[in-house]
């Protein structure tokens, strides 16, 4: 049984359709990035890995709300705090930020004071304590930066090697694509960006990058089949991509389906990285077929078809003979 068979889809007839959409929420996303840089001071809702301060996990005994751990770390001026595991677990993550009149071990030691004074017929244990200074924060946002960065240049650097320099382009713009919407999700809904995070969206970027090969890689091969040269470019794309959907579906939907497993048996300490990771997953099946393929294409109408090292070689004129 093959999925798919004789599939002969219009994807890239519809990529102006896709181009509006991609745009909406790109454009949605960046609106919430500066909606968070006026209500929270950056554009995206830093966890104490970047920003440094304190981070207490305490778990209860006795039945505990959060709005009572609230009260008893002051009220409206308590650091944020999230319920961990769900409900009646009594387990809850203090994020206290930096604090530079007193040090990042003390931020930690009066979260736990202010608790067993307000709290007294409490009581609990501090399952982790997690110190992070602002410098190291700040160095961590920077080499976030960098790390993803360099990827784009790599994916550029590989695929001009491995394929043809337009494919890297069309690659890159794909990528650059699902990063902006990924970016774009987390301010909208505010995910709290920590380093399992970086690593989620790093994560995307090999996906993203790994189903478009797959699809470069089969366009290639029918660009190299006799008389390819005269056809619509548009219909060898089309068909390229219809020949690897069953692929596509298969790889998109085993992943889906460890994923959404990991989401309800993972527990809380993961769930932002799976959200993210199912996010990236769909996003970058998106774009290999309706913003990498479709820009391979504007790519080749404004700066040729290009060839390869062997067809410049059988091109090029030779000497003649006598």
């Amino acid at each position: 049984m093959r999925l798919f068979k004789d599939a002969s889809y219009k994807f890239i007839e519809k990529r102006r359709t896709a181009y509006v959409v991609s745009a909406i929420v790109i454009a949605t996303g960046i609106a919430a990035m500066g909606y968070n840089i006026v209500s929270l001071g950056s554009w995206q809702n830093y966890g104490v890995d970047f920003l440094g301060g304190s981070l207490v996990q305490v778990r209860f005994d006795q039945p505990t709300s959060d709005a009572e751990l609230r009260e008893a770390l002051g009220g409206a001026t308590a650091p944020p705090i999230t319920q961990f595991g769900g409900e009646g677990t009594g387990e809850f993550v203090i994020r206290a930020p930096l604090d530079e009149s007193v040090s990042i071990t003390q931020v930690a030691d009066n979260v736990e004071t202010q608790i067993r004074a307000n709290l007294t017929d409490r009581t609990f244990e501090v399952v982790r304590r997690e110190l992070v200074g602002a410098k190291v924060g700040g160095e961590l946002q920077q080499k976030a930066l960098l790390a993803v960065l360099f990827s784009f240049l790599l994916t550029l650097i590989y695929l001009a090697f491995r394929f043809e320099l337009r494919f890297g382009l069309a690659a890159v713009i794909a990528t650059a694509h699902d990063i902006l919407i990924t970016l774009g999700f987390l301010a909208i809904f505010r995910v709290e960006i920590a380093l399992p995070t970086v690593a989620a969206i790093l994560t995307i970027l090999g996906y993203s990058l790994n189903d478009t090969i797959v699809v470069f890689d089969r366009i290639r091969e029918n660009m190299r089949m006799k008389g390819a040269r005269k056809r619509d470019p548009v219909d060898l794309v089309n068909q390229s991509i219809n020949e690897t959907l069953p692929r596509t579906v298969l790889t998109s939907g085993t992943t889906l389906a460890v994923l959404c497993a990991l989401l309800v048996l993972g527990g809380a300490v993961i769930r932002d990285f799976t959200i993210v990771l199912m996010l990236g997953v769909v996003i970058g099946t998106y774009s290999s077929i309706f913003v990498a393929s479709p820009a391979l294409i504007e790519i080749q109408k404004r700066w040729g078809m290009g060839q390869s090292a062997s067809e410049k070689k059988k091109a090029r004129p030779q000497p003649a003979t006598v």
